[in-house]
């Protein structure tokens, strides 16, 4: 009966993005029925199984520390945060099915997610209609900044990851400055990948580079049973490189394929942030003397270089015993922004959130690092400027931040190496 509820509540806010369903209840109705108002609950909303369970796992931990952290120095709102886990299975209808529940049965003011940008364009929909802040910390297609644009989202969307719009340009920096001038793009069909790949052919084109299936783009169904068409339409022209904007499982499969048709041999593979995993390695496998298959392949991922990095890392570190990897700083950011703002708001809304979201992540005001010194100045009306382990995290009228962009490999015993930083 509860998953029937959540369907149908999903079917009739994602078909109506500009007004609240009735079957949800609004942040002012929450305070009638009992009085959430005081406090903050606030949700996740990441891939802990499915596609991108790899990056997802460590990001939700990020968010368990940054949760345990601050009720450890004395909670939001002079209590502990309440704190709802739910995990989207990187799949948009699980996603939808999720948020409707954080917001119809845990009361959430705000949220922090979704990763995959599919799943975050579904839980967009519901979210803002309905006040409730959403803050991703690695949602990254342009898509987002356009939407924001049209006032599709009535400032209930930002991100701590920076969008594509200068990821895509980086990489197109990184290719054309490793002499790579005939490049073929491989993507996922989704607001990902096709939004990566739009900037990154422009970005290319511009430099001088030439894109080899421009008028016919490759683009996967990551539930499609074989890849062997995917894998020849991008590698079978001849490319310099392959740019292949992925996700973990199904485009290891596309890369595989291409690899045992022999299609890979002399073409360099431009990797992004969707797979920047070792499982990712793993999936893709070794060649029959037992070279690892990607070894050398390079790529890029939204990087953090923030005043607190060395102190979150050592913390995640001791706490989990494996090491920082992408998106954690940025997932840890986005909660701690959350945390923020509801205690200069004095109160857990997502409406309250949003209003001072911008004003302690922005300057002007005291910089800070460190998120419980960061609740006690904003508890005693102190202006902050809160800069995140991830970076600085000034957001614009849209929600976006800028951002620096780290280069990784795939060392031969598959384990994952930052060897340089690019810029759009």
């Amino acid at each position: 009966m509860v998953v029937l509820s959540l369907i149908t509540c999903w079917g009739i806010v994602a078909c109506d993005t500009t007004s609240p369903s009735s079957q949800v209840p609004k942040p002012a109705e929450t305070k009638a029925m009992g009085g959430v108002v005081d406090e903050l609950r606030m949700g996740s909303l990441l891939p802990i199984t499915g596609d991108l369970s790899a990056i997802g796992t460590p990001m939700s931990r990020a968010i368990d520390l940054l949760v345990d952290t601050v009720n450890k120095c004395g909670g939001v709102l002079g209590k502990p945060i309440s704190y709802f886990k739910q995990d989207d299975r990187t799949d948009p209808t699980a996603g939808a099915e999720a948020i409707t529940k954080l917001i119809q049965i845990d009361n959430v003011g705000a949220v922090v997610g979704a990763y995959a940008s599919s799943v975050s364009t579904a839980g967009i929909a519901i979210a803002s209609p309905n006040k409730v802040m959403m803050i991703s910390p690695g949602s990254t297609s342009p898509v987002f900044t356009q939407r924001a644009k049209e006032g599709k989202f009535d400032g209930y969307w930002a991100r701590t990851a920076p969008p594509d719009t200068y990821q895509a340009a980086a990489l197109a920096n990184l290719a054309y400055t490793k002499g790579l001038r005939k490049i073929s793009t491989l993507v996922i069909n989704n607001d990902y990948g096709v939004g990566f790949e739009k900037v990154f052919v422009a970005a290319f084109k511009q430099l001088g580079g030439e894109i080899l299936n421009e008028v016919n783009p490759t683009r996967y169904d990551p539930k499609a049973a074989t890849f062997e068409a995917e894998a020849r339409a991008a590698f079978s022209n001849k490319p310099d490189g392959v740019v292949a904007v992925l996700y973990t499982e199904t485009g290891g499969s596309v890369i595989k394929a291409a690899y045992e048709l022999g299609l890979t041999k002399d073409v360099s593979i431009l990797l992004t942030d969707g797979v920047q995993t070792e499982d990712f390695a793993k999936v893709v496998g070794k060649s029959p003397d037992g070279k690892l298959i990607l070894a050398g392949a390079i790529g890029t991922v939204p990087g953090a270089d923030g005043k607190s990095l060395a102190d979150l890392t050592k913390l995640y570190t001791a706490t989990f015993n494996q090491p920082v990897g992408a998106f954690v700083p940025h997932s840890y950011d986005a909660a701690a922004l959350i945390a923020i703002a509801a205690e200069a708001a004095k109160s857990g809304t997502g409406e309250a959130i949003k209003g001072k979201l911008r004003e302690i992540a922005n300057a002007p005001g005291v910089e800070v690092t460190d998120v419980c010194e960061a609740l006690k100045l904003v508890k005693a009306g102190t202006d902050i400027d809160f800069q995140g382990a991830s970076g600085n995290l000034n957001l614009d009228d849209y929600g976006d931040i800028k951002g620096s962009y780290d280069v990784w490999t795939f060392t031969p015993e598959g384990k994952i190496k930052v060897i340089d930083r690019v810029s759009a």
